[in-house]
């Protein structure tokens, strides 16, 4: 057992645990936290903005634990134009999502000098469902959105940083909910239209009746890509159907996801290979590489008094082809490569928040038990050309089973401060069997089979103090973790070569600190100022692309996020999002302390407007700063720098729009990585730049009707 009691001091000050954020109180797409309602209850203090019009996001005076959450409407999110569905999340602040391959496969995220590689550190939900994948073929935590129906969210709620007890998990740096909507105000049918043969066909609509309420949405998109050489031949299509009824006094919904993708992949490329023209920056290496993906999903959630209790399973499947190094290893057949993961995932959630009072004081409480087991029939790592397996590097059973257990407890000291105590216990089995007694390299692969088990407490927590009715300050500290693969925790032999190796720790704990304000001027401007600070006992990770284990250093990261929203009038608002961060590994080294792939700084702005009768348009900028590529700095990536625009027209039922995405055709990077690979007909392996490009200026047409 893990517990470290140590840190809870944030300059000087004792801090109390913190636990849940803003959570879903009701269903109609509001969201109250405990806070928020015991204010009501007890006729205290709330922080109301009366004939005020801020933005929802930053509406959460009287209610938020910490100056980094934040929530967002559906509204908003389909105001954006997006390339691709995982950048929903771009609408937390400081969080950049990017691709290095085909459109079917798992974004990566930057956030809090991360490179989150597909989700490591960061929690992500969707209608209470984890989506982060344990033990996945390609990377611990990989966060798949694809099958997400973007005009299907009601809403998403963020939280930076590991204060809040209700989440275990991957959340170091954070956390996000995305809840899909329960009815929508019209009936939509849309189809889009755009350059490199881009089609989606989008229908939802919700029905009322005696016996409830019914929303469904069908989406359908095809994409071939501007890739030279590679047709991306995108074929997707996603599902959502939900039904909520009163059920024992409370009210019950229940939901059916579905999704199917197949793609080909334009993989990150050397430099080298651009330099002496034997491609160019659309071109590739391997245009055999790509893959297919399907999710499909139940879920049930009732809520009544105080009570919430959920079930979901969820069936996944995964077949990744990908080839980065070239004739690194196989000099001969390539080092194409392919990563399976197939499993069913269980589980649910079950807490209980009521109101009462201690000498006097008003307080909540809230206690609650999360249940995963993760079923995986197998995941595995292949050598592959042209997508035909020609040798197992290794495949693996394994049963991971997490139980979570926490309380908290709110407490209202007076009108002005308020403070949130919590406690955390997670508990973790693995379970390891190889489905191979020996790989391709004549490894004998029975030794990594086993079981391990660990567990881990945590405590967190915040001082809110109101400063006047219009702002807020807090104080908050809290411990987190991620766990690691499991591959990694049994593993006694190199795959590559029978060689011993070290397992790792089972699960890799967190410290995080913050402090800051929130607040609202003139009724009309709403802000935050955070600045934080976050230490890993260490960057532990199962590398999946190697089937093996890498071990680095303790690290910290520290730094500043603000944000600034303005609302010009009823239709039109204005944003600022600024984040700062430093990102180190502890200790001194000869190979340096720079954690590759940690951003510096990242910028987001825009001015948008809410879709009414007539005029309506959204003009976005994301710039994320150099970032080094290897831990001694020596090397680093350029900075990225991306404007959207869409514009569109609402006449009666019919709503046109246009997206210029990449308006101004820029050619900076989308992801940079520094390593060796060999091409064919080099004599021996280079160090080089590796760059996937955005994706040049593209221009996409939409034609709804509204019923």
């Amino acid at each position: 057992m893990k517990f470290q009691p140590a840190g809870l001091l944030l300059l000087g000050l004792p801090v109390l645990a913190l636990t849940q954020t803003v959570q879903a109180a009701e269903n109609d797409g509001t969201v109250k936290s405990a806070a928020a309602a015991e204010n009501t209850a007890v006729n205290q203090r709330a922080a109301k903005l009366d004939n005020q019009i801020v933005t929802a996001r930053e509406k959460l005076l009287g209610e938020a634990m910490s100056a980094s959450q934040g929530y967002v409407s559906g509204e908003e999110i389909n105001s954006r134009p997006l390339l691709r569905t995982g950048e929903v999340l771009e609408l937390v602040p400081g969080l950049v999502v990017t691709q290095h391959s085909g459109s079917g496969k798992a974004n990566q995220y930057f956030l809090r000098g991360f490179n989150l590689d597909h989700g490591t550190d960061f929690a992500t939900f969707v209608d209470g469902m984890p989506v982060n994948m344990r033990t996945h073929g390609h990377g611990q935590g990989y966060t798949d959105l694809n099958f997400i129906i973007p005009e299907s969210i009601g809403s998403l709620s963020y939280q930076k940083g590991s204060y809040y007890a209700d989440v275990g998990d991957f959340s170091g740096a954070g956390s996000a909910t995305l809840q899909t909507a329960d009815t929508f105000a019209q009936g939509l049918a849309q189809l889009s239209l755009g350059e490199d043969q881009y089609r989606r066909a989008l229908l939802l609509d919700s029905l009322s009746n005696a016996r409830g309420d019914w929303v469904y949405a069908l989406e359908r998109n095809t994409y071939d890509g501007p890739w030279s050489d590679i047709r991306e031949d995108l074929d997707k299509t996603s599902v959502l159907l939900k039904h909520r009824r009163a059920l024992a006094g409370g009210k019950l919904s229940l939901s059916f996801m579905g999704y199917d993708n197949q793609w080909n992949s334009a993989d990150q490329i050397p430099q080298r290979a651009v330099d002496s023209g034997l491609i160019d920056e659309l071109g590739s290496l391997n245009d055999s590489v790509g893959g297919e993906s399907s999710r499909y999903s139940l879920n049930a959630i009732w809520q009544r008094d105080g009570i919430q209790a959920s079930a979901y399973a969820i069936r996944y499947d995964m077949n990744l082809w990908s080839d980065f190094t070239y004739y690194l290893d196989d000099t001969v057949n390539g080092d194409q490569f392919e990563q399976v993961d197939k499993r069913w995932i269980y589980g649910g959630q079950l807490s209980y928040l009521w109101h009462s009072d201690i000498a006097g004081l008003a307080m909540s409480n809230r206690i609650g038990a999360d249940l995963r087991y993760d079923d995986i029939g197998e995941v595995g790592l292949y050598h592959s050309k042209e997508r035909q397996r020609i040798g197992t590097v290794r495949s693996d059973r394994v049963g991971e089973l997490s139980t979570g257990l926490y309380a908290e407890n709110t407490l209202f000291w007076n009108e002005r401060v308020r403070t949130v105590l919590g406690v955390r216990y997670d508990d973790y089995r693995f379970d390891v069997q190889s489905r191979v007694s020996s790989n391709k390299n004549g490894v004998d692969l029975s030794a990594n089979s086993g079981k391990a088990s660990d567990d881990n407490i945590a405590l967190k927590g915040s001082v809110i103090v109101a400063l006047n009715r219009d702002w807020e300050s807090y104080l908050a500290a809290g411990q987190g973790l991620h766990s690691n693969d499991a591959r990694g925790i049994t593993i006694q032999v190199d795959p590559a070569d029978g060689s011993a190796v070290e397992a790792v720790d089972p699960l890799v704990d967190s410290m995080g600190y913050e402090v800051g304000v929130r607040g609202v001027m003139a009724g009309r401007l709403s802000t935050s100022l955070a600045l934080w600070q976050l230490d890993l006992d260490s960057e532990l990770l199962f590398v999946g692309d190697a089937g093996n284990t890498e071990a680095s250093r303790a690290s910290r990261r520290k730094g500043l996020e603000m944000t600034l929203y303005y609302q010009l009038n009823e239709r039109w608002n204005m944003d600022l999002e600024y984040a700062w961060t430093k990102a180190e590994l502890r200790g001194n080294s000869a190979d340096g302390n720079e954690i590759p792939g940690a951003v510096k700084n990242v910028v987001q702005a825009g001015i948008s407007s809410q879709r009414g009768a007539g005029w309506f348009g959204s003009l976005r900028l994301r710039y994320f700063g150099e970032r080094p590529l290897v831990e001694d700095g020596s090397v680093m990536s350029e900075p990225t720098t991306v404007v959207n625009l869409r514009s569109g027209y609402s006449l009666h039922n019919w709503v046109f729009s246009a997206d210029v995405l990449n308006l101004f055709d820029s050619h900076d990077h989308d992801i940079d990585y520094w390593y060796a690979s060999r091409l064919a007909g080099e004599s021996s392996e280079q160090e080089d730049i590796h760059y996937h490009v955005i994706e040049p200026r593209t221009v996409r047409l939409a034609a709804a009707w509204q019923f």
